[in-house]
């Protein structure tokens, strides 16, 4: 048995309704910044509603609706800066990965000097320590994708390097998962966010620090997606299915917190670095068959299992579950995405293999087997289309 440790600090609200809850949350007194992106919070009412909640709990509130689908190191600082100008005493990230990811590194720096930057490892990141713990955080998922509600974690883009970044300092103090708070998301988009979910959980069960807390969380995610994704996707209203594949995510974050990513990641990430309206989600589903194929016989019996979780039984080979992850992708009809439609670009296919090892190379380390340079590669040729 492998020595492991288990710190998960953020309380958790999860089910139908349990935005409400933020009304009677332990913050401290003060003003709260609310951060979220592009325009569906609001017209769907979910900013109104955690402003009023927080009213109701003493909060004044200001919002900052401006972050990207991949939030820049430029939002961070200009909504850092209001932070501070305002004096903000937490913050709230609402909405999926993206702003709930800036929320995190702006509570850190509206108590740390210098950049958001300077704290990052990897790539042209300053890597230094965080001195001062940062304000509280209040995560809002309206997505069932990132897990970013359950982990410390936070994923900020700087030019062409988009790298995972956080620690201890950047668990949510409160994240409330409502399902009711994702109904309205369109299909394509359900597919992409819950095979991030399922990724986050299978690569942390293959990743080499894995201990049987993640292993438990992973087998838990994989099982809820494989039951419950194709039926959110095919009907967005079916309460029960959004609610297992939000459960799914944050299981999958617990994973993040306790196991790791494992290098599928990092080459999703140089991609939509290079190629920022490329979703994570679907880069992360055009390179899985061929990325998953490398594992067949390092994680044998892993792949095995997760085919049988995933929902094959019978499972006996480790290409099972190659097999129904195509057949789940099939079904949630993501199985032709196109990476040339996002400008992906076979002669940068060595630049993509170099900027994945560069800004998050510390995910290879977790790996069960080594996937070098020319891997890469040869998964992006073969996957490509």
């Amino acid at each position: 048995m492998k020595n492991f440790s288990y710190f998960m600090p953020s309380r958790i609200f999860f089910g139908a309704g349990s935005v409400k809850k933020l009304s009677r949350a332990s913050l401290p007194a003060g003003k709260g910044l609310i951060i979220t992106g592009g325009t569906s919070t609001r017209k769907l009412g979910y900013v109104d509603q955690v402003v009023q909640a927080l009213a109701e709990g003493g909060h004044e509130t200001v919002v900052y609706a401006d972050v990207q689908p991949n939030p820049t190191i430029e939002g961070v600082r200009e909504c850092a800066a209001i932070a501070r100008q305002e004096g903000c005493s937490f913050v709230v990230g609402l909405g999926g990965g993206s702003s709930i990811d800036t929320a995190k590194a702006v509570a850190v720096m509206a108590t740390n000097d210098g950049d958001w930057w300077d704290y990052v490892y990897g790539g042209s990141g300053g890597g230094k320590k965080i001195p001062n713990p940062a304000l509280p955080i209040v995560a809002i998922t309206t997505t069932a994708g990132t897990g970013t509600e359950a982990d410390p974690w936070t994923v900020i883009t700087n030019g062409e390097e988009k790298i995972g970044g956080g620690g201890d300092k950047t668990f949510p103090t409160l994240s409330i998962v409502d399902p009711n708070l994702m109904l309205t998301v369109p299909p394509h988009l359900t597919a992409y966010q819950g095979f991030d979910a399922l990724f986050h959980a299978c690569e942390g069960y293959i990743a080499t620090i894995a201990s049987p807390i993640s292993e438990m969380f992973s087998l838990k995610a994989i099982e809820l997606v494989g039951k419950s994704l194709a039926r959110a996707v095919a009907n967005g209203s079916d309460q029960e299915a959004r609610a297992d594949v939000a459960l799914a995510n944050t299981l999958a974050g617990f994973v993040e917190s306790m196991s790791s990513c494992t290098s599928e990641h990092s080459i999703a990430h140089a991609l939509s670095a290079y190629h920022p309206k490329l979703p994570h989600g679907a880069a992360l589903i055009s390179i899985s068959v061929e990325y998953y194929k490398l594992f067949t016989e390092s994680c044998a019996d892993k792949l095995i299992q997760m085919a049988r979780t995933l929902g094959k039984a019978d499972a006996s080979d480790p290409m099972d579950f190659i097999h129904a992850l195509q057949q789940l992708q099939t079904t949630c009809h993501v199985d032709a995405i196109q990476l040339s439609q996002y400008g992906v670009d076979p002669a940068q296919f060595a630049a993509y293999a170099d900027n994945a090892r560069a800004t998050m190379g510390g995910l290879f380390s977790y790996d069960a087997r080594e996937v070098s340079r020319d891997d890469i590669v040869g998964i992006l040729q073969r996957s490509y289309r």
